[in-house]
């Protein structure tokens, strides 16, 4: 095991993609523990990815990311199958939709492909707070040597997760800065009691406007007064990411708020792209320890992401591409 700054734990995913320009991308690895830790990768070495896949994973992708440079040893490869496709059609640049793939492929004239044989839609659930699903991270399947990383960002698992783990690695290992992207199945107001849980003592909470304003429906209509409630139940800063348009960053330290842009990219491929962004707002937290230097970084991870379809595209982005696009972004950033 190589020497780990930082670790990420998500899922796995096998991507079929319908792209907005009817491009099809069948069968490829895919996953917010993918996009995170390209994401972070861009800017740092060092990074340990924990999840968890069935024995019907490609080996051949386990081996890929390993030779990209991530230690696998996190990710646990149970001795079952477990279905982890999910078909995503954009009917823009921005809005994902999980759908029926029969009648896209049918009307863009393609041959149904045999790998997506039996899927069906993943129906939206509320998160349990008592039960565990297969995909949950187990803290004893966890490499001791992983307890030696100092920072950690968990990217959208479910309750159970994002309330036991981040105290957990704490007490168990070096880690001093957790970072958590928010669970569908728990942001609405069924779980408004439990927010306080969730988010006290994180060093960041990651959401976006769609979540977080379900959360708050009722309550309030203001993002920034959604996140001052949040971070009000003791967490550093709060991100809310908004796609296209940037995102919004408040940090309860300083009471500091910026609007970032997002970076004007050649959008291609919109899938993974908030990963991505968690993924460099860990690496930049950890080397400059400012909310915003860490924003710039998660903007810059996204905006080399989106520009293709693999997820491992921005690794292969020119050398100096990352630090330029970083500078030229500093320029537009707003402070409310």
């Amino acid at each position: 095991m190589n020497l780990l700054r930082y670790i990420i734990a998500g899922r796995l995913q096998r991507n079929f993609i319908i792209l907005p320009q009817n491009e099809v991308v069948l069968d490829v690895p895919g996953g917010s523990l993918l996009y995170a830790g390209v994401g972070a990768a861009i800017w740092e070495n060092g990074i340990g990815l924990i999840g968890r896949v069935g024995e019907d994973y490609p080996q051949t992708w386990l081996e890929k990311i390993s030779s990209l440079g991530f230690d696998c040893l996190g990710i646990r490869v149970l001795p079952q199958t477990l279905d982890l496709r999910t078909f995503i059609y954009y009917s823009d640049y921005e809005t994902p939709h999980l759908d029926n793939p029969v009648g896209h492929f049918a009307r863009l004239g393609i041959p149904f492909p045999k790998t997506l044989l039996g899927y069906t839609i993943p129906s939206p659930q509320m998160d349990s707070r008592t039960q565990s699903g297969p995909l949950n991270i187990r803290l004893n399947e966890i490499p001791e040597g992983y307890l030696d990383a100092t920072a950690a960002h968990l990217c959208p698992l479910d309750y159970i997760n994002h309330t036991l783990l981040p105290s957990s690695l704490r007490q168990l290992g070096h880690i001093t800065t957790v970072m958590v992207d928010s669970s569908p199945g728990y942001m609405n107001p069924i779980f408004w009691d439990d927010m306080p849980m969730i988010v006290k003592d994180l060093t960041a909470f990651h959401t976006s406007e769609e979540k977080i304003t379900n959360l708050f429906q009722g309550r309030s209509k203001d993002l920034w007064e959604m996140a001052e409630a949040l971070a009000s139940y003791g967490c550093e800063i709060i991100v809310i990411k908004r796609h296209a348009r940037g995102q919004y960053v408040y940090d309860h330290t300083s009471h500091s708020r910026w609007i970032l842009p997002a970076y004007p990219a050649r959008v291609y491929d919109t899938t993974g792209a908030g990963d991505a962004f968690c993924g460099g707002f860990l690496a930049g937290y950890r080397n400059t320890y400012s909310a915003l230097e860490a924003a710039l970084h998660g903007n810059i991870s996204a905006s080399l992401s989106i520009e293709g379809s693999d997820p491992f595209y921005a690794l292969h982005a020119l050398p100096g591409l990352a630090q330029a696009r970083l500078e030229n972004l500093r320029q537009s950033i707003r402070k409310v």
